[in-house]
């Protein structure tokens, strides 16, 4: 079983980045802009192993306001201002297209929120059906979206599997009541259950279920009901996240009384029976945070040293181009990362402008490049061969991170890790603190440039 030493976990309890990416998003700067975006398009066109696509569309939408929600999204019920947004996706587009050779094959295509399925089923087979005549996607690329069963009907999932999605994500939370009526978002289990029959009829290939720990009101007997329901709809993917209170970026989320938040050892034993609970059911632990049946391409990717880490979570498809289309979305490529206008305003003036609407972005240099792979490596195979970074980018890593690795010293005393001469592994306790152990590798943290506030790692 999971041991988890409540006493040891507290005394690592402290803001730490996510690692969606590195150098994370506060180190993007608006010194970047849309011509260096396009610059560094043109050069991936010509590169001689042309990177496949990945494609993200965020749709912000959302009928009502869940007070835990970090993403970014907008509460409407105006169809005229959907209507609007999704002919400015259509425009932006059109722009990326201009730029991209029309044989790069799409491999990964993802629709997240907001909500993609406040569209109604029209809306999304208009939409979908542009993008497929727009890009050169791969026979069996992995088509996604994210749903609300709340405000779904079969006809929305009709309409997304006609269109060639296979996979579909719907957050669960927590089934009971008190908890969800803390946090406004009413999701009765009837209405979700009914949901995933509808996925299961029409064929989908793959269902992953969100929960949330930490909200209000969650104790280990609750949260342990919501597990086994889950585990007894049996969905493919369960991703069992650490809710993020940080109501300094999402001022929503001050409608949460911190005093009805559990406290860091309650979340540390929902955590605990919820790990015992989904390995007991068969789902190996992917990641920090995710969960997936044997033969999941999640579960096939760990056991293969092939996992991958992007802005969307842990992903199969390492080594794309990702391009991000829509408000606030971020493009991975190689060397940059850039960031589209956060407003509708700016985003719709940008492209009537003709230009690609980023507002900021990064581009990495030769030590963000070895970090990143190092903080990767670890954040998804939870172990790191040092002769291996050594060769691919010609250091000593002893000497390169004598820093982070004086600082481990306390983690491997408290049995999280081992170290020897030739690498990291990191043992069952310490995966839960895999953002901890990365930062000690993160050259802004190092260098204490890194001045950005961040949720809790326990």
């Amino acid at each position: 079983m999971f041991e988890i030493d409540l006493k040891k976990y507290k005394k690592y309890d402290k803001p730490g980045p996510r690692y969606t990416s590195y150098p994370t998003a506060p180190q993007f700067n608006e010194s970047f802009t849309h011509e260096d975006y396009l610059d560094e398009i043109v050069k991936t066109n010509n590169e001689k192993n042309l990177p496949n696509l990945s494609l993200y569309f965020h749709l912000p939408f959302c009928d009502t306001l869940c007070y835990f929600c970090g993403c970014n999204m907008i509460i409407t019920r105006n169809r005229d201002r959907i209507k609007e947004y999704n002919a400015y996706l259509k425009k932006e587009i059109d722009l990326l297209r201009q730029f991209l050779l029309p044989n790069r094959q799409v491999v990964q295509h993802h629709w997240g929120g907001g909500t993609p399925t406040h569209l109604n089923p029209d809306e999304i087979n208009d939409l979908a059906s542009y993008i497929n005549k727009s890009f050169n996607f791969k026979n069996n690329s992995e088509n996604s979206c994210e749903i609300d069963p709340r405000e779904l009907t079969k006809a929305h999932l009709e309409a997304l599997r006609n269109n060639g999605f296979n996979r579909i994500s719907m957050g669960v939370q927590d089934f009971d009541e008190k908890v969800q009526k803390a946090v406004n978002r009413i999701q009765p289990e009837d209405i979700s259950r009914q949901a995933i029959q509808w996925v299961r009829e029409l064929g989908y290939h793959s269902i992953n279920l969100d929960l949330i720990y930490g909200l209000p009101f969650q104790s280990v007997e609750g949260f342990a009901k919501t597990v086994d329901k889950i585990i007894d709809i049996s969905p493919d993917r369960i991703a069992v996240f650490n809710y993020a209170h940080v109501p300094w970026m999402k001022k929503h989320m001050a409608l949460i009384h911190p005093e009805d938040i559990p406290a860091p050892e309650v979340k540390l034993e929902i955590l605990k029976i919820t790990i015992e609970k989904l390995s007991s059911a068969g789902y190996d632990f992917i990641g920090m945070d995710h969960f997936a049946k044997p033969d999941d391409e999640l579960s096939v990717a760990m056991r293969e040293k092939k996992l991958y880490r992007n802005f969307q979570g842990y992903s199969t498809n390492a080594g794309t181009d990702l391009y991000a289309i829509g408000i606030t979305s971020i493009s991975q490529l190689r060397n940059i990362y850039a960031q589209n206008f956060k407003t509708e305003k700016e985003y719709y003036t940008a492209i009537d402008n003709g230009i690609l609407p980023t507002t900021k972005g990064y581009r990495l240099t030769e030590d963000d490049h070895i970090r990143r792979e190092v903080i990767m490596k670890l954040m998804c195979n939870f172990e790191l061969d040092f002769r291996e970074i050594e060769n691919q980018f010609n250091i000593d890593f002893k000497k390169y991170f004598a820093w982070g690795l004086n600082n481990l010293t306390e983690m491997q005393n408290d049995d999280l890790i081992d170290v020897s001469d030739n690498g990291i592994k990191v043992k069952n306790m310490g995966r839960l603190l895999i953002r901890n152990i990365a930062m000690n590798f993160d050259g802004y943290i190092e260098r204490k440039e890194d001045k950005a506030k961040y949720s809790r790692t326990v």
